[in-house]
């Protein structure tokens, strides 16, 4: 790491056309070959910034204030014409879903090339190759001429940083890069970051709101509330040492591979822009004191490089760890059963299985995660479970009863009794009928309720869920992505099923969201006796909700057993190999 920094951003500040402040007050530096991570939940204005960096703004917003230098030079940024000269060359940005930023109709290798013709530079396949290679990635002229749609997620966002360093920039704006990415990916992703910044000196500003991803590759953490920055230090002084009651919190809603443990929700919500006086986060601090509503804190230093807005940074202490009971055994007796269970497809007139020979079952009351990289398979076997795919062989029991693989052919009872809750809320649910409507819907159709019965029933599950009463009659893209996912998870239960399959249902939440559904889940689970299988390639997630465990690894199970067995004691390689790629914050 350089002695010197490489970006200095001074008194950042972007409001929206009402001229409120979304984002105020910001300053941070990098130095060459460190890693800067930015953490906060959505809404803290993390994104804002990011872009800001490059002289980029959302629509309604505008950037009032900001002082850039990049590498000893001032960036005029309010010079369009000028500016562009510096993105790619001075600084360049990597978005959170490559399939944004690469042109899906541009070959790999003309991906590269086009970002050094943009600024007049000169490049061959062989500057291509090398370019490839630097992030991790074959340089051969077959995997030049693919396009970004063959690509797994993983290269997908290594080719983004492939074309982002293609001019040789100083600093890397990553924002939300592992959000999509399995375990495996992220841990092989995440290596390549640290070697780009040891052996060639990038600066990286690393956007995101898992502070488990950025532990062991930050050297700085800076943590953003509500459009301010309330704790900026050293890696292992934050986490570790927290000094703000909100970094606190993030830690003690963070999931942790190595801890089995109850997560802790952050009460209440975050406030909506940057108020004119006192601390934002007053609303949902338990330190809060008459003061912190009056005035908004300096920051002040409370160690080594270490500095904290707050009034009561004295008081902070991390959020004391409730472990979770192993059980013993099954909660009680099985109510799903997958037997046997194989998928297949044809590729190039080949048959491929994408599940092969799976079997599992889940009793009343118990949750059993079924994990592994992408493609393993995972959600195959619950898409079968549902009779949403095929299958060509084996059986899945319902209470002993035999399920049809087709869910066409299945009684209204036996869909009542498996509801599903998809990976993405946005597009499970209608966006033109209100909360309330979609939620009762089901009951109408699957126990034919009353119309006044099933709202009666829906408000009884949304209130289970914990979504406030004043959002009963919004369309869903009135809500945040963490109350979509409790709308749907209340639709899903409003039928009274046995057995409630999730897949990914946390992958994009914030880790103060997240915390919120896997608690709310647990606690219907416990309350109603649900049998829960739950998708999942978050092996933190894991040690918090399940009880059993499946590994899949290119459909076939490698290994199963009890939580605490699996990620203590792992038989299988492969096992082993998810388990040190998973991010942890206790190592």
């Amino acid at each position: 790491m350089s002695d010197h920094d490489v970006l200095r951003l001074e008194g950042f500040r972007a409001t929206i056309t009402s001229g409120r402040a979304i984002v105020d007050d910001v300053s941070l530096s990098v130095r060459g070959g460190e890693v800067l991570a930015v953490v906060g939940e959505s809404g803290s204005g993390k994104s804002t910034m990011a872009l800001g960096l490059l002289g980029f703004a959302k629509p309604g917003v505008e950037i009032t204030s900001r002082s850039l230098v990049i590498g000893g030079e001032d960036v005029p940024l309010d010079d369009e014409p000028l500016a562009r000269t510096y993105r790619g060359q001075k600084i360049s940005y990597v978005p959170q879903d490559p399939s944004t930023a690469l042109n899906p109709v541009h070959r790999v290798g003309k991906l590269i090339k086009e970002m050094r013709h943009v600024h007049g530079l000169a490049v061959d396949d062989a500057f291509v190759a090398r370019q490839l290679e630097r992030v991790g990635l074959p340089g051969s002229a077959e995997f030049r001429s693919r396009f970004p749609h063959q690509l797994s997620g993983g290269q997908r966002q290594r080719l983004a940083i492939a074309v982002s360093l293609a001019c040789d920039p100083q600093v890397l704006v990553l924002d939300e890069p592992t959000t999509a990415l399995d375990v495996l990916a992220q841990g092989q992703f995440l290596v390549e970051l640290d070697r780009l910044r040891r052996d060639e000196g990038v600066a990286i500003v690393y956007i995101t709101h898992d502070i488990a991803s950025i532990a062991e590759l930050a050297d700085t953490i800076v943590v953003m509330y509500d459009g301010r920055i309330v704790e900026r230090g050293p890696a292992a002084s934050v986490l570790h040492r927290p000094q703000h009651p909100y970094t606190a919190a993030l830690l003690a809603c963070a999931p942790d591979v190595e801890v089995r443990r109850k997560l802790v929700p952050i009460p209440g919500e975050s406030a909506s822009g940057v108020p004119q006086t006192g601390c934002p986060y007053v609303t949902r601090c338990t330190l809060g004191v008459a003061r912190c509503t009056e005035s908004m804190p300096d920051e002040s230093l409370v160690g080594p490089a270490h500095s904290v807005r707050c009034f009561e940074s004295s008081k902070v202490t991390v959020v004391d760890i409730e472990l979770l009971d192993v059980p013993a055994s099954l909660r009680g007796s099985a109510v799903l059963e997958v037997q046997d269970l194989t998928v297949q497809y044809r590729q190039r007139g080949k048959v491929v299985a994408s599940v092969d020979d799976v079997s599992l079952s889940v009793g009343r009351g118990e949750c059993v995660a079924v994990v592994g990289a992408s493609g393993s398979g995972k959600t195959t076997v619950a898409r079968a479970v549902m009779g949403l795919t095929p299958a060509r062989g084996g059986r899945v029991l319902l209470r002993g009863e035999l399920l049809s693989s087709g869910i066409d052919r299945r009684t209204v009872a036996q869909m009542q009794s498996i509801q599903m809750v998809f990976q993405n809320p946005f597009e499970s649910l209608n966006p033109r009928r209100s909360v309330l409507d979609q939620v009762a819907r089901p009951a109408i159709t699957l126990r034919g309720s009353r119309a006044k019965d099933a709202d009666t029933a829906a408000q009884r599950l949304l209130d289970m869920v914990r979504l406030p009463a004043a959002k009963y009659r919004l369309l869903p893209r009135e809500l945040s992505g963490g109350e979509r996912q409790r709308v749907a998870l209340a639709r899903a239960l409003v039928s009274d099923p046995e057995v409630l399959v999730c897949d990914e249902i946390t992958s994009a939440l914030d880790v103060s969201v997240q915390a919120a559904v896997l608690e709310t889940l647990r606690d219907l689970s416990e309350q109603l006796g649900l049998a829960v299988l739950f998708i999942t390639h978050d092996l933190g997630v894991v040690a918090s909700i399940a009880d059993r465990v499946v590994v899949l690894e290119s459909g076939r199970v490698r290994e199963t057993g009890t939580t605490d067995q699996v990620l203590r004691n792992p038989e299988n390689d492969y096992t082993r190999e998810l388990i040190a790629a998973a991010p942890r914050i206790q190592r």
